[in-house]
């Protein structure tokens, strides 16, 4: 699928900004499942500074300063992306090994592999693992349940029990909140999943992205009235011919629309970043001198377009 990202951020600030440094993660990625045909940033005022380069996890991250003084900052990102189906589409989730046998493969034992998916494991900005949200997963992680069965039973179960209730939360939000009052927005179900696999020992990473909607019959689509979309992934161990556990790959879950795929979880969805929170892969951060009010705009539209190039594959 060829798809077209547009994602337009305007700050209106008063006072004047004097001086500002900023981050961005609005470059997608190449992964297994996407190719980025072209990727854009415009950024106005135009910056005295700016750099791009790789974060330690392969994200694009593009840092900029402005040092004149100004009263607005537009920054808008434009990304054309192919998507595929993942090689693993047809994968049998009862075929994975049990979650306490994954458990105890990422438990540290003198001498044996390390596995850079043990990076995921830990607590971090937004994940706090907690004894409430091991309570929460013994619904689905029974004994001797294999691990990708029960993750998923996990996002269906969010997915059913959880309300979506647009500005009920913000980003600084606990999970631990979402959790008790059960609802929130995409962002808080990605943190309950991540934060209740982390509790029981299993590592799991946060996704930032898009995902195409659809208009309703008869109506046109809506230019900016996108949003910009969160799911997790976990990380399934492979199982060798000998019977013991080695690197494996990552299965995206996504709570929020009940979907799932490895490396993706389809072909509408458009990988962003990824990291151990949300605080990894925010789309803007930074620091500012002045403007001590400001409003945010965000507009984002996400639509299918036809390659320039049918040829082109990845």
């Amino acid at each position: 699928m060829h798809l077209e990202i547009i994602h337009d951020t305007t700050y209106q600030y008063d006072p004047n900004v004097e001086i500002a440094q900023h981050l961005t993660h609005l470059k997608p990625a190449n992964t297994a499942t996407q190719a980025v045909l072209q990727a854009d940033l415009s950024i106005n005022p135009r910056p005295a500074w700016q750099e791009e380069h790789s974060d330690i996890y392969g994200n694009t991250c593009t840092y900029f300063s402005l040092e004149t003084r100004h009263r607005s900052l537009i920054i808008s990102a434009k990304s054309q992306i192919q998507t595929k189906k993942s090689e693993f589409a047809h994968f049998d989730a009862n075929k994975s090994p049990s979650w306490e046998v994954v458990r105890e493969y990422f438990r540290y034992h003198s001498g044996t592999h390390w596995d850079p998916a043990s990076e995921f494991l830990f607590a971090s900005e937004y994940i706090i693992p907690d004894p409430e949200f091991a309570e929460f997963a013994r619904a689905n992680f029974t004994p001797q349940r294999p691990i990708l069965d029960a993750a998923i039973d996990l996002m269906r179960r969010i997915y059913s029990e959880f309300h979506y209730v647009s500005k009920s939360t913000d980003i600084n939000t606990p999970a631990i909140d979402a959790l008790q009052n059960r609802e929130g927005v995409c962002q808080d179900f990605a943190h309950i999943l991540i934060t209740t696999m982390r509790s029981i020992g299993l590592p799991a990473k946060y996704i930032s992205g898009y995902i195409l909607t659809n208009p309703p019959p008869g109506q046109a689509r809506l230019i900016g009235g996108d949003a910009s979309h969160a799911w997790a992934s976990v990380y399934i161990p492979m199982v060798d011919s000998e019977g013991n556990l080695g690197p494996g790959v990552w299965c995206d879950l996504d709570p929020t629309n009940n979907r799932w795929g490895f490396d993706s979880p389809g072909e509408d969805y458009i990988h962003l970043a990824y990291g151990r929170d949300y605080g990894d892969v925010s789309p803007i951060r930074g620091v500012i001198h002045g403007g001590a009010d400001h409003v945010l705009d965000v507009a984002v539209t996400v639509r299918p377009i036809e390659p320039q190039d049918p040829t082109r594959q990845f």
